[in-house]
């Protein structure tokens, strides 16, 4: 492993940032878009840092708020930041080897199998984060999420947050990679201009923006903790609808949740609105059965 190598100069950032000297340093699989690690330090304190080769503007910054802004409302666990770098460039157009990586180091999670109730107590804890504050739909640093870079514009209104930080860009997106008929965007695009007949006036409730089960981990007592957020102000049926949208939820946490905060009268009809987003991304992204997926969902509201 040479020094210049990308897992070299990781550790070599780490061990900066928490004063400490790396021994141990092995690879963790699951994400998509970034390295990670699991690392001990002499100390025998245990961390959980990663890294991207090429990050966006603010990549790592960006996320750790968001974990922050979810811890903050004491209301589920979320893992702590410990450091975080967006990296330092040495050139205008291209990262120097000598420059530090863009990182992210997170307190360490033993995960290990969930008990029963876990998914009551996951329930109810969503149920309080999403009634924290959110000061506006979108986010106030007007900061891009996701892999996609969407706008997180600050918005008074669900619909003019959904219509121009969503729909738009993403009709906007997928026209230029040709990954939806141009129809089902022309349809995409119209849909945008009527989500006033689906606005029913909620308050911004704190999301994680990116809900699905990959993104809740459960530790070795069967506490869930929430990761890898996309944190934006949203309705709060938005969270709801990712975690049916690729499953992984046991039918309890939606009883509870309903039990701390029900939902308004006639939710169940716009499970696949607030679908419709994430169906176009991984249409982009992936193609394939979201097409039809993302295709079906647009033309139900139209």
């Amino acid at each position: 492993m040479s020094e210049a190598s990308p897992r070299a100069r990781l550790a070599v950032a780490v061990a900066n940032a928490m004063r400490g000297k790396v021994v141990g340093m092995s690879v963790v699989h699951g994400g998509d878009t970034a390295s990670a690690f699991r690392v001990e330090l002499a100390s025998g304190d245990v961390f959980f840092p990663k890294t991207h080769a090429s990050p966006p503007a603010g990549f790592f910054s960006t996320e750790a708020w968001g974990l922050e802004w979810l811890r903050s409302s004491g209301t589920v666990r979320v893992p702590r930041v410990v450091a975080v770098s967006d990296g330092g460039d040495a050139g205008d157009d291209e990262r120097d080897h000598r420059a530090e990586p863009a990182f992210l180091v997170l307190e360490w999670i033993d995960t290990g199998r969930g008990r029963a109730g876990d998914e009551a107590a996951f329930g109810r804890q969503l149920a309080l984060l999403h009634g924290s504050e959110a000061r506006c739909f979108g986010r106030t640093d007007r900061r891009t999420t996701g892999s996609l870079a969407l706008p997180n514009e600050p918005s008074a209104s669900w619909s003019d947050f959904v219509a121009k930080s969503r729909f738009l860009p993403l009709a906007r997106i997928a026209r230029q990679r040709s990954a939806l008929p141009p129809d089902s965007i022309d349809r995409l695009e119209r849909l945008a201009g009527t989500l006033e007949r689906f606005d029913d006036g909620s308050p911004p409730a704190r999301l994680h923006g990116d809900l699905w089960a990959g993104n809740r981990i459960v530790d070795h007592d069967g506490s869930s903790w929430l990761i890898d957020p996309a944190a934006h102000g949203g309705h709060r049926e938005f969270d709801l609808a990712m975690m049916r949208l690729f499953g992984g939820f046991g039918s309890e946490a939606f009883e509870s949740y309903a039990d701390v905060h029900p939902l308004a009268d006639g939710w169940p009809s716009r499970v696949e609105l607030h679908q419709i987003a994430p169906l176009v991304v991984h249409a982009i992204k992936f193609g394939g059965g979201y097409v039809a997926a993302a295709t079906r969902a647009i033309d139900r509201y139209l």
